[in-house]
């Protein structure tokens, strides 16, 4: 049995123009950003990972990053 999709027809904004209007609910955006910002702190503080301790190089990118965001 084949699902049925709705269909929405706006005759006024077909007819006006050929824009595509695309409406997002607000936890689309939300949550990817909430996501990237945990990463982040927990990517900024290597001083709570213990295992991070032995490679010098993720420090020292953060610390870069730190010091160029930090002017």
């Amino acid at each position: 049995m084949p699902a049925r999709t709705r269909s929405r027809s706006h005759p006024s904004a077909a007819s006006s123009s050929d824009s595509v209007e695309i409406r997002l609910p607000w936890w689309s955006v939300a949550l990817p950003a909430v996501a990237f910002v945990v990463l982040f702190l927990l990517m900024a503080d290597p001083g709570q990972a213990h295992a991070a301790t032995d490679d010098p190089t993720v420090g020292r990118i953060l610390e870069h990053i730190h010091l160029t965001l930090g002017r």
